[in-house]
């Protein structure tokens, strides 16, 4: 099992996200990391270990930005590496992901084939890379995302974080929970109410 945690807020998401991550330890990981938007560009922080390494990773290297998502990974693809700590991103995108991605092999050898390069040995890779793919041809946000969707075989539950989008957070979902949290000028994503308990009372289940 592993967490999910989203938010769109008014403040430096941060911390919320860790607070939200806190919430989900008792998932079990191996793993953790977040990432925001600075400057419309797209800053990670990973840790691998408990999620006391990755809050000592921002003491020393903070990290600003008004949205982010966050993810506690239990390695199933891939070492329990920083490298395959999630967030996973390109320039273009960060995914957190739970579930597994049963035909990522297949997509990883189509999307090599194109001339993409994979960096992580994690099938949320090319999750990531495939909608890069789509943002790259011209596609929106939320084309890219359907399109990445209809090609995953698996269940699972995603957060999408897009490079220059300030106010848009995708979330996804097929056998895996994810629930929604609105708030005050606020909007939350988490793998259930207990990251988002803290933050907002008005959940919902995608």
């Amino acid at each position: 099992m592993c967490g999910i945690i989203g938010i769109i807020a008014r403040d430096t998401v941060a911390s919320g996200l860790i607070e939200g991550l806190r919430r989900l330890e008792y998932r079990g990981y191996d793993s953790a990391g977040i990432a925001t938007l600075v400057d419309g560009r797209i800053e990670c922080r990973r840790a691998e270990g408990k999620l006391a390494n990755l809050a000592r990773r921002l003491d020393h290297q903070p990290v600003q930005g008004v949205i982010g998502i966050g993810h506690t990974r239990w390695a199933t693809h891939g070492l329990p590496t920083e490298t395959n700590a999630h967030p996973i991103a390109t320039s273009r995108v960060a995914v957190v992901h739970n579930g597994i991605i049963e035909n990522f092999q297949a997509l990883r050898r189509e999307l090599e084939g194109l001339g993409h390069v994979f960096r992580t040995d994690t099938d949320t890779e090319a999750v990531a890379i495939l909608a890069t793919h789509f943002l790259d041809q011209g596609l929106s946000p939320r084309e890219a995302v359907a399109k990445t969707l209809a090609r995953l075989d698996g269940a699972f539950a995603l957060a999408f974080l897009f490079a220059g989008e300030h106010d848009l957070l995708i979330g996804a979902r097929r056998g895996s929970p994810l629930a929604i949290g609105y708030g005050d000028g606020e909007m939350f994503l988490g793998s259930d109410a207990l990251a988002l308990a803290p933050l907002t009372r008005r959940i919902t289940y995608l």
